[in-house]
């Protein structure tokens, strides 16, 4: 956008809208914080009532208080420490090689209609591993980071940048869940999980002890209870839900918005590869790991292998024909051969 001239342009004002643009901005960014600081109010308030109020005014046997503390404290760390890496790991950004040129670009402004569009679009992208298309069978732009998004990838609007594996932004951990993260989300939720249902149920001898009157009511472990069931409740479906979605190899905007190939069309099922190989690609392949928030996901979140063509594969390179198949039957194993050859070309 080119600045406007003459004396009617006023420097002082766009420099005065400028900084009251930043101080919003500011305000906005530090506002995307509060659920997190609410989440680690109520871990720190939960920590002073459990181990306070609870451990010692309840547990009287020494030796039982020690392994209810190591076993609550070991689940705190894991929690914790799950939470951190989900909201501090940065999001997995698109590759520059995905950018299109500046001069592409203003091939695309000048193009006369869509078709042309998508010639262009096509003809930069054969150079990428992507696979995936839009409704119209087009190339997937991102008209605001200008650039090809990567198969699984899309523009998160809160962070403003296109996110490989985009699953979904979470304001509770101020952070996109994506390709370099979702390992630590699922870790959390099920950390968080274990962690409410250890401290309802170690609450549990407490309230039989309120409810026939042998102790009197403490504020902090009645409320306690209801909070850490009422938590429970709502991680069990969303860590289920996840679980569901790892084993399927998809992610939530996938379940609820079809990728389209180039080959074969809509398959919600496209990525997966069988549910212990899905479970790998996001926790790795060596289980003394899959359970310790560290970085253990196969892959680099931008080729990802597909079942449908390596099925295609399996049954080209074994030699299986059928005289009775149809013309688009052999014509999809063209073009399922065209691809593997593409794909192997970019892969070496």
């Amino acid at each position: 956008m080119s600045m406007p001239h003459g004396n009617n342009y006023d420097y002082h004002r766009t420099t005065f809208d400028g900084e009251r643009n930043e101080r919003c901005g500011c305000c906005v960014r530090t506002m995307k914080w509060l659920p997190v600081l609410f989440i680690a109010s109520v871990i720190g308030w939960s920590y002073y009532a459990f181990v306070i109020q609870l451990s010692f005014f309840t547990v009287t046997n020494i030796v039982q208080r020690i392994l209810f503390l190591l076993f609550y404290h070991a689940v705190l760390v894991m929690f914790l420490w799950s939470y951190y890496q989900t909201v501090f790991t940065d999001i997995g950004r698109v590759p520059s090689r995905f950018l299109v040129p500046r001069a592409e670009l203003d091939r695309i402004v000048r193009a006369t209609n869509e078709v042309e569009q998508k010639e262009i679009l096509e003809t930069f992208a054969k150079e990428l591993p992507v696979v995936t298309r839009t409704l119209n069978a087009s190339v997937r732009f991102c008209d605001k980071c200008r650039l090809i998004k990567p198969d699984r990838a899309h523009h998160c609007s809160v962070c403003g940048v296109c996110v490989l594996k985009l699953d979904h932004h979470c304001p509770w951990v101020n952070n996109c869940i994506n390709f370099t993260n979702y390992k630590y989300f699922i870790l959390f939720l099920g950390y968080a999980l274990v962690y409410c249902l250890y401290v309802a149920c170690s609450t549990i001898p407490y309230m039989e002890l309120l409810w026939t009157g042998k102790i009197d009511g403490r504020f902090h472990i009645l409320f306690l209870f209801f909070v850490s069931i009422m938590f429970a409740i709502s991680l069990v479906s969303l860590f289920g839900y996840h679980v569901y979605l790892v084993l399927l190899n998809r992610t939530t905007l996938e379940s609820f918005r079809t990728p389209i190939f180039r080959y074969g069309g809509p398959d919600k099922n496209g990525f997966s590869l069988g549910k212990m190989n899905n479970f790998q690609e996001v926790f790795g392949d060596d289980w003394r790991l899959w359970f310790i928030p560290v970085y253990t996901s196969m892959g680099d979140g931008v080729v990802y292998p597909m079942r449908c063509y390596d099925e295609d594969a399996e049954a080209l390179l074994s030699g299986e024909h059928h005289g009775n198949r149809s013309g688009t039957d052999n014509l999809h194993d063209f073009e399922a051969a065209t691809f593997l050859n593409e794909y192997g070309n970019l892969m070496h």
